[in-house]
């Protein structure tokens, strides 16, 4: 299978679709089964101790394997999360923006499978790493 939206057209989708996921990352980049999102970190993001807070790199991961999702599958906005594991691997940086890179593992009729590693920006080390499966819709006839 290969791409079948492009990043304008993810864009534009997501945008019409889905304008509340910006709040949780906006689409840096976008291939094959594949994304890229950053998230801006705020004072919102935060939790007590000085580190982005879990649910905000839970919802950047998942709105990214959307998007990694859909590079492959297409405009099919009820493709929804049934599974999202996450490993919180190191802190985060409170002041840098954290970047979710979304890939595909498979991706079959009824299930599509993928693995987000987070970064903060500048780092190389991953702070987390996600791993989701998504339930995709039954094509009409």
């Amino acid at each position: 299978m290969s791409q079948v939206m492009s990043f304008e057209a993810m864009r534009d989708f997501l945008a019409e679709q889905f304008p509340q996921g910006e709040k949780y990352g906006v689409l840096e980049a976008l291939g094959d089964g594949w994304a890229e999102m950053r998230l801006p970190v705020d004072e919102q993001h935060l939790r007590p101790g000085g580190t982005v807070s879990g649910p905000a790199m839970m919802a950047l991961a998942d709105v990214a394997m959307y998007a990694a999702l859909l590079s492959r599958i297409g405009p099919v906005a009820l493709a929804v999360t049934i599974n999202l594991n996450i490993n919180f691997l190191r802190k985060p940086s409170a002041s840098a923006d954290i970047i979710a890179r979304a890939e595909t593992l498979k991706v079959g009729k009824r299930l599509g499978v993928g693995e987000v590693y987070i970064l903060s920006r500048g780092e190389e080390d991953p702070v987390a790493h996600v791993t989701l499966t998504y339930s995709i819709p039954e094509a009409k006839a």
